[in-house]
């Protein structure tokens, strides 16, 4: 019994110890207090904001699909696909979306998209969209009411007559269309609701490649800049004029914007226009990961460039369920018959940009996470996007009231993305704050440390702050706790941590007893 007390002991201390000195972890003033330490969850998935695994809607509508469910082998249990979401991903297109003027499919929860999008709801699953009005490849994409009213279009192939893709820098186009965004934005302009909108929606599937402006299609002409520097500011000034409050995504590769599907090397433009989208509140997605052809050095070396300053979002560009050689790829990893090796080369990549969210995608693709790389799902949960906890804090015991009291607090990121509390939509909303909660828990007093900023925290980078605020609370017994808060929602704990320590309903986790003189 004793043998196993000590051990415990020692177990928890190199769990919870760190370089920096308990006496002075500021490099300031000596360290008072008492000091607590908090205990680690490494396995929770923990459903935040930006982070985590996005789980890709069906396009039936079908209630029963949020019960999806597989076995894994690896824990000989079955588990629900929606447990370990922090996202839905809707991709659509704008005629599914808006089939008449002034019609609107997401309002009415009858329709496949509006039950959907409602059953997100219902459980508490934030939605992301794309929407597509390219038709090159799918259908008719864009509703006829545009083509109706005079929008021009171009037809790439006669064989298939409604497959017709409007020149985006058309202005009855364009009128409708801002007319559609700005009503998606009445109603998904919100954080509670909207995980991201991938905001370009522009070229074949939305991705930004092969956006065809003239009737030479992929050819290049010496209008062809002009054109795409035009319509990239007008799509990019439009989302982010709109969606203020949600973050925004656009993908980044060699041919953004550009006629060409793709090419061996970067066109000279795309970092460019990339940077400007950034610069008006855009983060990054790539649909290309694991697909060595496609996800290359530039890409490579733009991710990295960016790193730490805004979030990458990943999607699988292999389909391994039968419409992809996925094989064939350059890289000599993947064998046929093997869809673990394509998560596996989706995961390291990932890994290398350092994302903070990956994909679910329907069907065949998300089962094989589940069945055949259950260790990866469990990998990313632990290590992906941001995973954050103060892991010790020195906190008085006794507080006059009226009284300035210091407390000293160390955070770490123990995932490989960032919290990106920098990006325009949020503003740095997000702020560590710490309560003094009664006997009901509830939080009596709020101190917030605005100089102790999240989107700092860096895997294997801890950081340390003395924070000094005085204590206005009537005497009597506390609790000290500390949060992650919106500060815009009148200080609410937002931000789940990742401790087992007691948390409250509300989100407060429970650190140390006071007694307020």
């Amino acid at each position: 019994m004793i043998i196993s007390y000590i051990l415990a002991a020692f177990l928890s201390f190199t769990s919870y110890s760190c370089s920096d000195s308990d006496k002075d972890p500021g490099g300031n003033e000596p360290v008072t207090g008492t000091q607590v330490k908090t205990k680690y969850n490494k396995t929770k998935v923990l459903r935040n904001p930006l982070t985590g695994w996005v789980m890709y809607a069906s396009g039936t509508g079908d209630e029963s699909y949020w019960d999806t469910e597989f076995w894994v082998t690896d824990i000989a249990q079955t588990v629900k696909v929606i447990d370990y979401a922090s996202a839905c991903y809707i991709r659509t297109s704008w005629a599914n979306m808006n089939p008449q003027d002034g019609v609107y499919a997401w309002r009415d929860t009858s329709t496949k998209v509006g039950k959907m999008i409602e059953g997100a709801r219902k459980r508490g699953l934030p939605i992301a969209f794309r929407i597509v009005v390219d038709g090159r490849d799918q259908r008719q994409n864009t509703p006829q009411f545009v083509f109706d009213a005079g929008a021009k279009y171009y037809l790439a192939d006669a064989s298939y007559p409604d497959r017709i893709t409007p020149y985006p820098q058309d202005p009855v186009f364009q009128q409708y269309y801002e007319k559609f965004i700005k009503a998606l934005a009445e109603d998904f302009n919100d954080p509670d609701r909207t995980a991201f909108i991938d905001a370009y929606g522009l070229g074949k599937w939305g991705e930004a490649h092969n956006v065809i402006y003239e009737s030479v299609g992929e050819k290049v002409t010496d209008n062809t800049e002009k054109l795409k520097a035009e319509v990239f500011d007008w799509v990019t000034d439009l989302y982010s004029k709109t969606f203020t409050k949600v973050p925004l995504v656009i993908n980044y590769h060699r041919v953004v914007g550009h006629p060409a599907s793709w090419a061996s090397s970067a066109v000279e433009s795309s970092s460019t226009l990339l940077a400007k989208a950034i610069s008006k509140g855009y983060s990054l997605r790539q649909d290309a990961f694991g697909m060595t052809d496609y996800y290359q050095t530039w890409e490579k070396n733009f991710a990295k460039s960016w790193n730490y300053k805004v979030p990458i979002i990943m999607e699988g560009g292999w389909i391994t369920g039968g419409t992809h050689r996925y094989w064939t790829d350059s890289s000599k990893k993947y064998r046929e018959g093997h869809p673990e090796d394509v998560r596996l080369g989706e995961y390291e990549t990932s890994r290398e940009a350092h994302v903070n969210m990956m994909d679910f995608r329907v069907g065949y693709e998300t089962e094989t996470w589940f069945t055949t790389s259950f260790s990866l799902v469990q990998n990313f949960v632990s290590e992906g996007g941001y995973r954050l906890y103060p892991d010790q804090l020195y906190l008085p015991e006794n507080v006059n009231s009226g009284q300035e009291v210091n407390i000293n607090h160390r955070w770490r990121n123990m995932g490989w993305g960032y919290f990106p509390n920098n990006i325009k939509q949020w503003n740095y909303k997000y702020k560590v704050a710490f309560a003094l909660l009664d006997s009901n828990n509830k939080a009596k007093g709020i101190f917030i440390d605005d100089k102790c900023e999240p989107s700092d925290w860096l895997k294997d980078n801890p950081k340390t702050y003395d924070f000094k605020t005085k204590v206005n609370v009537p005497a009597g017994k506390y609790t000290w706790a500390v949060a992650i808060v919106d500060t815009e929602k009148e200080n609410a704990p937002a931000i789940k941590l990742a401790v087992n320590d007691e948390t409250t309903a509300e989100g407060w986790v429970k650190l140390l007893d006071v007694q307020v003189k």
